[in-house]
């Protein structure tokens, strides 16, 4: 059941400080004049000034015997008469009185009373909550949100959760009716058909759905491609899910997956059809969503070849070229040495030294690779793959998100020809357009180099080029695939412009934008100009910066001197903090947060499980270590496999992970400790490789780590906490996801700086991260190849003008404004990622004119920020210490990962970037008690007489591990006294 404590139904603090029962209980003067007006005794005015009070805090009334002491003698002191007793306060309260105190209170405030319209309003309100969540705590904090606007008193907790249950509850058997009322008769029956094991298999047919694809080899791609055709045909049977609102479509699907065929068979019949319709469906779009990462990735990977072959083919044929210009010289020599034209030829022919044709095939073929040009090096290896990337392609319904159809014909005229086997294909009377077709492939495509229409193409160079271009356009959002998640219309998912202007002004005022295009590209150049001659001026006292022409050299800063008294205090910390293993570590951390409290049945309605709190954090423990199941249940006695993956499975989403994280981050901030490490203002992002096994979709080589597996991307606070962890494949460029990690975040730490290593240099990421309001500033390695814009073409400097090369295009950026700042506010308002637009954003687009905008505003944006870096040393440490703490928090995750030898074993996609957030779960959970030991143990040292100042403090760090025990036989004693954690404990 959903505890008070997991929502934001108001209630009395436990510890009130002297500042905050100042700040929030103190009477005005005016609210004493009205005490005085409207109660004549001590006790009558005292409880009327604590119902005014208390109500302006909490939304509803209390009984005086619920009113913490400390209120009510703070209340007492402000009306200043003599104290008044307990009792003389009851019997102001169970008279009369007490009534006619609520509606003098109610007048002035303006509160309407708890009355039957309440109780519709509650129910509209929570009906219309619950068709978007699923959480009851979240359905409770709209309806007390919308209460409170309205000015009505707050209902009972118990009311607000009955209608939150009833109210989901409604919402769920519309949907299941929606979905189960269509269904014919032979779907219902295959429906059961699917949930029963056929002799000789060992797992029904619904498991098998929800198997993910191994390593895609071209016989299991094949396959693969065939279940797509096989859940394609199952969801024309189907009714559509579009009406499903998307936090029900996922929780629906999470549903379904953590459902076996006999858990299904347990359920109404109206849910369990639903269920597995709603799976189908997802099954299918995360299926279009492989098939087009497999059809890139083979298709990227033949074009990496043919670079590889182009290069290795200069190697092998550098003779040749050798040969070639010395017979060129030769024929120039016998040219020059011939007097007659007559001499000349037959010195030039003595000169070849070869037949003409020979010559000349031999020249023709070392032309055809010439400005690098690899593309003749694809046709080899392409006939293998064909069949594979075709049928990527006839299995997706790729339509254009612009009014250009050209290459959506074009993809058609190929598949449509496929079967052919004429070297070239007629094209004058197919009706189709040229004009996508790039320069680099006119010539092998039409055999011409003129920009005519042609009438004939050659089959394979057309294939690859049409197969290219959808791959670029697929990447860049040009184009989409129907029924798809990650490669759909991204345009659906925008607020409309009607939502903007009612928002943008808001907007623009919050982060002290100029939301006009002309007043916005106005302070946008002046703020670059100032930024450019102020580090010009101050260029000649820079010395930690060198130019030389256009080339600009940095010298390392010194690194600055530790306190004398720090490797003192580390060693006296390693030799006292207590030793624990890690499980102990565990228990004693999640004891004092009661997270396992969030981990209840995925559906709400399940039978709540025995010992939850053993059962979390052993899952915890197994899944955040690595451990796996078995090899938990061997360590951590009293346990089966079974029951330690079902709760993995039945209880735990990445979203409730998060927000166990968030609770660690809000208690870790309440220390005192961390705030010597950094402000909570500045984070830096950072990814490290996780092993995978190489059957695995998402397991891919990469080149920068090595191996094959995932990349981890952390979001990691100035103070050293996790705030956010992403999986993602190694070949996706990290910097996509660079701007999640922070809009995500819902702890009490929010940056609003954010460093990251090279990868974050993208110009469109520097133009979405500033309207978003996020100063992003990364750690910058080769940046002599770095452009730097003027501001205008006028702009001169004396000392940094080598440094400027490009101009700004403000036009674009004018011009565009209105559509940036619109995907701004659809992010802001949580209706796409910044890393769904980054991924259309971050491959050049023909088309789409938003990707130069963001590009141009980026580029005023990285500009200002490198003249920034180059001019102030100290930013430069700033961001190095930053980076250096994801480092440092990247090993410390990998050294509690410790089993299975570091490799991630789950195959499904989902279960891995759970395992993620698990770790990084466990990672704050031991953060969070390393400071809190390391508090107590620095409060002992002060008490012996220990030195303690705040550079020693600043110096230390909470990836400690010298005191943990990550292995052998764990003991899980949950009935051990554990102190209770004390943010208030002063160091100095």
């Amino acid at each position: 059941m959903t505890a008070i404590h997991e929502t934001a139904y108001p209630r009395f603090k436990s510890d009130l400080t002297q500042h905050e029962l100042a700040e929030i209980y103190t009477p005005a003067p005016s609210e004493l004049v009205f005490v005085r007006r409207n109660a004549r005794s001590e006790a009558a005015r005292l409880v009327l000034l604590t119902l005014l009070k208390t109500v302006q805090r909490l939304g509803y009334f209390v009984k005086m015997a619920d009113v913490p002491s400390s209120i009510l003698t703070h209340l007492a002191d402000s009306l200043g008469g003599r104290a008044t007793t307990q009792q003389a306060l009851l019997q102001v309260e169970q008279s009369g009185a007490r009534q006619r105190l609520l509606d003098i209170v109610r007048r002035r405030l303006k509160l309407q009373p708890v009355t039957g319209r309440l109780d519709a309003l509650a129910s509209t309100v929570s009906l219309k909550a619950a068709e978007t969540m699923h959480e009851f705590a979240d359905i409770i904090n709209v309806t007390i949100e919308e209460l409170i606007r309205q000015r009505f008193e707050l209902l009972g907790f118990s009311t607000l959760l009955r209608t939150a249950r009833w109210a989901r509850g409604q919402v769920n058997d519309r949907y299941f009716d929606s979905l189960c009322a269509p269904l014919p008769e032979d779907v219902v029956r295959d429906f059961d058909a699917l949930l029963m094991v056929a002799d000789g298999q060992h797992s029904s047919a619904w498991q098998d759905l929800k198997q993910e694809p191994k390593k895609p080899t071209n016989n299991e791609v094949r396959a693969y491609l065939q279940r797509i055709h096989w859940l394609k045909w199952w969801a024309l049977r189907l009714p559509a899910i579009d009406h499903i609102p998307v936090a029900k479509y996922r929780q629906y699907a999470l549903e379904a997956r953590a459902l076996d065929a006999a858990d299904l068979k347990a359920l109404q019949a109206t849910k369990r059809y639903a269920l597995m319709v709603v799976l189908f469906h997802a099954q299918l779009r995360k299926s279009l969503d492989d098939a087009v990462d497999i059809f890139i990735r083979r298709l990227r990977g033949l074009h990496s070849n043919a670079e590889e072959q182009l290069k290795q083919y200069y190697v092998d044929h550098q003779k040749r070229v050798d040969k070639l210009v010395s017979q060129l010289r030769a024929m120039v020599e016998a040219y020059r040495e011939g007097e007659t034209d007559r001499e000349r030829v037959v010195k030039i022919g003595a000169a070849m030294r070869a037949e003409p044709d020979q010559l000349l095939a031999e020249c023709d073929q070392h032309m055809a690779y010439a400005g690098n040009n690899y593309l003749p090096f694809l046709l080899g290896p392409y006939q293998t793959l064909r069949p594979l990337l075709l049928n990527c392609l006839t299995l997706l319904n790729v339509a254009s998100t612009t009014r250009d159809q050209s290459l959506v014909h074009a993809i058609a005229f190929v598949l449509e020809h496929r079967q052919s086997h004429k070297a070239w294909l007629p094209v004058a009377d197919s009706g189709l357009s040229f004009r996508w077709l790039p320069d680099k492939w006119r010539r092998l495509v039409t055999g011409e180099g003129t920009k005519k229409a042609p009438t004939l193409v050659n089959r394979k160079y057309f294939e690859l080029c049409v197969l290219t271009e959808a791959m670029q356009e697929l990447q860049s959002g040009d184009l989409f695939v129907e029924n798809s998640e990650q490669y759909s219309d991204f345009r659906t998912q925008l607020i409309d412009w009607d939502v903007y202007q009612d928002q943008v002004a808001e907007y623009g005022s919050m982060l002290d934008l100029a939301t006009e295009p002309g007043k916005f590209v106005a302070n946008l150049k002046r703020s670059l100009s100032e930024t450019a001659s102020r580090i010009d001026q101050g260029f000649p006292e820079n010395e930690h910066v060198e130019l030389d022409g256009a080339e600009l050299f940095i010298r390392k800063h010194a690194k600055e001197a530790k306190p004398a008294a720090l490797d003192h205090v580390d060693k006296q910390l390693a030799a006292r903090l207590p030793d624990k293993n890690i499980l102990d570590i565990l228990v004693e951390a999640e004891g004092w947060l009661d997270l396992h409290k969030l981990f209840g049945p995925l559906s709400g309605l399940q039978a709540k499980i025995d010992d939850p709190r053993k059962r979390f954090v052993t899952t915890l423990f197994c899944y955040g270590c690595n451990l796996g199941p078995t090899q938990t249940a061997r360590s951590v006695k009293g346990l089966s496999r079974k029951q330690i993956a079902w709760l993995n499975l039945h209880h735990t989403t990445e979203e409730r992970l998060e927000k166990a994280n968030v609770q660690v981050i809000n208690a870790y901030n309440k220390f005192l400790l961390p705030k010597y490490w950094g402000s909570g203002k500045r984070a830096s992002a950072d990814g490290t490789k996780w092993n995978l096994y190489e059957q695995n979709l998402l397991s891919e080589y990469h080149i920068r780590y090595g191996g094959y597996g995932g990349i981890g991307y952390y979001h990691v606070s100035d103070m050293y906490i996790a705030l956010f962890s992403h999986f993602i494949p190694c070949g996706v460029y990290e910097a996509i996801y660079i701007l999640d990690g922070l809009i995500k975040n819902d702890s009490d730490v929010q940056p609003d700086t954010l460093h990251g290593d090279t990868q974050a240099q993208s110009a469109p990421v520097f133009g979405l991260a500033y309207l978003l309001g996020i100063k992003l500033m990364p750690r910058i390695r080769n940046l002599k190849h770095l452009v730097f814009f003027r501001p205008d073409r006028a702009s001169r400097y004396e000392h940094i003008n080598d440094l400027f090369t490009e101009n700004i295009d403000w036009r674009l950026i004018e011009t565009h404004l209105p559509d940036m700042l619109r995907i701004a506010l659809s992010i802001r308002n949580g209706k796409i990622t910044p890393s769904t637009i980054l991924k259309r954003l971050g491959t050049a687009s023909r088309k789409n004119k938003l990707y130069f905008a963001f590009r141009e505003l980026g580029r005023v944006v990285r500009t200002s920020f490198l003249l920034e870096y180059i001019g102030d040393v100290e930013l430069r440490k700033v961001i190095q210490s930053s980076t250096n703490k994801s480092e440092e928090f990247n090993q410390f995750i990998k050294w509690l990962f410790f089993g299975g030898e570091g490799i991630i074993a789950e195959n499904v996609r989902h279960e891995q970037r759970k395992i993620v957030k698990y770790n990084q779960l466990v990672a704050n959970l031991v953060i969070l008690h390393n400071v809190e030991s390391m508090t107590r143990t620095l409060k002992a040292f002060q008490g012996e007489g220990l030195s303690i100042t705040e550079e020693v403090l600043a110096g230390l760090a909470p990836y400690r591990t010298e005191h943990i025990n990550r292995f052998g036989d764990y003991t899980l004693n949950l009935g051990r006294k554990v102190p209770p954690m004390d943010y208030k404990l002063r160091i100095i």
